[in-house]
């Protein structure tokens, strides 16, 4: 009671007193924050962008001094294996802000385990966001206001007084600087997420009231891990849209590796069953099918997903894996954390949730030559769960097994931590198709909003390529299909479709999927907006992969300025528009500087 006393007596005479603004700047000079009063103001080229509700105390009456960062680091997968950052960090009433050339990010240096941040976004503010749940699965619409109806998911609904949605995922888009403020200049973007969750603290989402829309972290738990003394950061992206795209911020911020050698984690595409046979694993003869498509395609994975502790006939999981070992295949295997859906649900269950039971299941995973674990069902973003993956990641590093986060949360930076973990659902995925007849017509627009959104951040096993139809069927095209497996990165790639689909691809598309990468040396953005289009181009090596889709359901010309691009070897896959031949693959002279996509279609360039 005494604490809180002196705080509100502090707080009034801050108030009574008009602090002084104090301000910074990232090293470039285009991103600049005014600070006062408890008000962190953030411009871009000197348009305001963004109102941020902060700690008063960070309000300081003198010029408060940066300390420069400068960084260099290599990722094993992601948007940019070799990444650097510049930024000017300030550190003042109890808080580290920071001005990088691509956003801002800030957190709370203190006991407490509250805080008063808000991001302030007035009505009529453009904006790209996900309701809660403890998945993240949920499409991204666009919307003018917070007055959205709630939309139920397995999480329940989330309802303020007046009866609108009022809980929301990280990350968000906004577009905080109209193209007609003046009309010459670009619209500017900021996303909003957070980053490096470190063992004792919760994950956090927004609640609005009105537009206010306020940080809280989950629950925490007196059986956690001791809270580390710091909030994770708090992070917005700001710039044009291909800024926000390219930006690797989320990993600039989150602490460096934890695993010294990491020569054993690697990239790669995989074979899965889940997509076409939902109890698939379970099933000796349907998972050898998947290791024969692995050696066909040539891919290095294949995924062993729910229920192999209960194979069919006599085999056993050990069986299926020394049948994809002798066949030149690295097996992946399911868990279920059994933290999240227990009752009902598939196993193996209990196996991880003990530290004991934990390193003797990895330890039996290492030996019989599992190389990676997809763990699944997790339940959101309290600390147990924090704690929880950190615990997996680690242990799981220990026994040089990759990790694949299902049913899961956002990534928050640990594939920098933790280089092991190679993807996290936590979207609205593929898989859908398996479960509602939403996705059918949704997908496309949806498609095409990841790449601004939740593919921002980190990660994203979408599980893309289905060429065929699930229990529901897909109205996109081949070639948008295809587009996906580029479009969407994540450093295990799991390729949706069944193998008779596959095989029966042109041999020129087989190959292409066969020699895919999983991880980029280089991402551009070149052109796109939320929900109608986007084109991205990707580097590996000395090859371009460039891939595109259309979010709309009608033909839609666009302009490529490929002019970074020198190459002279050239393959385009695209759609012809006739269902019984669905392809379109030329190899053209030079590259194109335009594309006309078809309803829902797409294409993919390779450049040598």
């Amino acid at each position: 009671m005494k604490s809180i006393i002196y705080w509100m007596l502090a707080a009034a005479l801050l108030l009574a007193v008009p602090a002084k603004a104090w301000k910074g700047t990232s090293p470039n000079g285009k991103l600049t924050m005014e600070v006062s009063n408890g008000h962190l103001q953030l411009s871009y080229a000197a348009r305001q962008v963004l109102d941020i509700v902060i700690d008063q105390r960070a309000t300081a009456p003198t010029h408060v001094a940066a300390r420069p960062i400068s960084e260099e680091y290599t990722m094993v997968g992601g948007k940019r294996l070799h990444c650097t950052n510049e930024g000017n960090e300030y550190r003042v009433g109890g808080m580290v802000i920071r001005l990088y050339n691509d956003g801002l990010a800030f957190r709370y240096e203190t006991r407490e385990t509250t805080e008063p941040t808000a991001y302030l976004i007035p009505e009529g503010t453009k904006r790209w966001m996900q309701q809660w749940s403890d998945g993240c699965e949920g499409f991204y619409p666009l919307s003018t206001t917070y007055k959205v109806e709630p939309v139920r998911s397995f999480s329940g609904t989330f309802k303020s007084a007046e009866g609108w949605n009022n809980r929301w995922d990280y990350p968000a888009l906004l577009e905080v600087a109209p193209s007609n403020l003046p009309q010459s200049k670009e619209p500017v973007y900021a996303l909003i997420t957070e980053a490096n969750i470190e063992q004792g603290q919760s994950a956090s989402c927004m609640y609005n009231e009105g537009e206010s829309f306020r940080v809280v972290q989950d629950k925490r738990d007196e059986k956690g891990k001791p809270w580390p003394g710091h909030t994770p950061w708090r992070v917005v992206i700001v710039g044009t849209l291909a800024e926000v795209v390219q930006s690797t911020l989320v990993t600039d911020v989150s602490e460096p590796s934890k695993i010294a050698d990491t020569s054993w984690i690697k990239p790669g595409v995989v074979s899965w069953v889940y997509w076409a046979y939902n109890h698939g694993s379970n099933d000796y003869n349907i998972i050898c099918k998947y290791v024969d498509l692995a050696v066909s395609l040539g891919l290095p994975y294949v995924l062993i997903d729910a229920e192999w502790d209960e194979m069919k006939d006599g085999k056993t999981v050990v069986d299926a894996v020394n049948y994809a070992k002798a066949k030149g295949v690295k097996p992946l295997i399911w868990y279920n954390s059994s933290v999240g859906w227990v009752n009902g649900a598939p196993g193996p269950k209990f196996r991880l949730n003990k530290p004991e039971d934990r390193e003797k299941e990895f330890a039996w995973c290492e030996k019989i030559g599992v190389v990676g674990v997809k763990i699944d069902f997790f339940s959101g973003d309290t600390q147990l769960n924090m704690d929880y993956c950190i615990d997996l990641l680690e242990s799981a590093a220990r026994h040089h097994l990759m990790v694949n986060f299902h049913g899961a949360t956002i990534p928050r930076g640990w594939q920098r931590t933790w280089p092991n973990l190679m993807s996290t659902e936590g979207v609205y995925g593929a898989e859908w198709y398996n479960n509602v007849g939403t996705f059918t017509k949704a997908a496309a627009a949806h498609n095409a909003t990841l790449p601004f959104t939740r593919n921002v951040i980190g990660p994203m096993d979408y599980t893309p390529c289905a060429f065929s139809d699930s229990q529901h069927p897909h109205i996109t095209s081949h070639a948008h299909e295809l587009a996906l497996t580029v479009l969407f990165e994540s450093t295990l790639q799991h390729l949706a479709d069944r193998p008779e689909s596959f095989l029966a691809q042109p041999a020129i598309v087989q190959y292409f999927l066969g020699h895919l990468p999983a991880a980029w040396d280089e991402t551009r953005l070149v052109s796109g907006f939320p929900a109608d289009h986007a084109v991205i181009a990707r580097r590996s090596g000395n090859v371009w992969y460039v891939a595109g889709i259309n979010g709309t359901d009608q033909p839609k010309a666009v302009d490529l300025p490929l002019g970074f691009i020198n190459g002279k070897r050239i393959t385009c896959f695209a759609d012809s528009g006739n269902a019984d031949d669905p392809w379109d693959i030329t190899l053209p002279n030079a590259l194109p500087t335009s594309v006309k996509m078809q309803p829902r279609g797409g294409f993919v360039l390779v450049i040598r």
